[in-house]
């Protein structure tokens, strides 16, 4: 990990959910999971300084296979910056590990802050649940921190965002982790993607967010599954090092939204 000169802030991108497949003409309602993973990397590339760290928080790939890992780590190439992977519903650990083993590390150091990537898939299901030897790995990282700010990462979200059909498929055992990182006052935020909308609030100080895809988008508020027209995007993060975290999300304006709901969906 490079040195970062500590009078700036650690500079962050968040890329979620792009749903690749092994076919590059692979579509979710139509559209091209792979079009529109290019169109926000391009988009970040514009209108983001030079990055020191890319989070890729799951469901990189719809069918978890290795070429759709190559596609991904192809497509954001571009950055040429480190780079973390941590697995969705749809993935498969294992693989991502074959394809990019150096990228699915847990614990990443950089600047004054400390990231952590989390597991929370269950293997054949769509909710999650951290196992065991996640919560206790979650519990060394934070425990050997030192006064290092800490920003936890997974896929599934912990929280209710307002959406019925979402609830049953977040994270299963939320309050275990909730029950760890509240005793780690140096924990500043949660990440993850799942949602594929924006989610940010903050609970007793720590910040909660959550990502749009770089594909499709689920409609906010929606009882039943529903999806939106809203552009694919990403989450910029600013990490500065008394621990105040500037964020915000932005979207692919050139990339134009056409679904086709008689084709396969998500």
């Amino acid at each position: 990990m490079p040195h970062l000169d500590p009078t700036r802030p650690v500079h962050v991108v968040q890329l979620t959910d792009a749903h690749l497949f092994a076919d590059p003409a692979g579509t979710l309602l139509g559209l091209n999971t792979r079009d529109s993973l290019r169109h926000v990397v391009a988009q970040v590339r514009r209108e983001q300084p030079p990055i020191d760290l890319l989070l890729c928080t799951g469901d990189l790939s719809q069918d978890a296979s290795v070429a759709s890992y190559e596609a991904f780590r192809e497509l954001t190439a571009p950055f040429a910056v480190p780079t973390r992977w941590l697995p969705g519903n749809h993935d498969e650990a294992q693989v991502m590990a074959q394809v990019a083993p150096e990228l699915v590390q847990a614990v990443t150091d950089i600047g004054a802050w400390r990231v952590v990537m989390l597991n929370t898939a269950v293997n054949g299901a769509t909710h999650g649940f951290l196992e065991d030897d996640q919560l206790a790995a979650l519990e060394s990282a934070l425990k050997q921190a030192g006064e290092r700010h800490c920003l936890v990462c997974f896929h599934h979200q912990p929280v209710d965002i307002g959406c019925a059909w979402i609830a049953p498929i977040g994270l299963r055992n939320a309050q275990a982790l909730f029950a760890i990182v509240e005793r780690y006052p140096q924990v500043r935020a949660l990440l993850w993607g799942h949602i594929h909308q924006t989610w940010d609030e903050l609970r007793e100080g720590l910040r909660l967010m959550a990502t749009p895809s770089t594909c499709i988008q689920f409609a906010a508020q929606s009882e039943d599954f529903k999806v939106s027209e809203e552009q694919p995007g990403y989450r910029w993060l600013r990490l500065h090092a008394d621990g105040r975290l500037e964020t915000g999300v932005e979207r692919a304006r050139d990339f134009e939204v056409k679904l086709d709901f008689d084709s396969p969906g998500y």
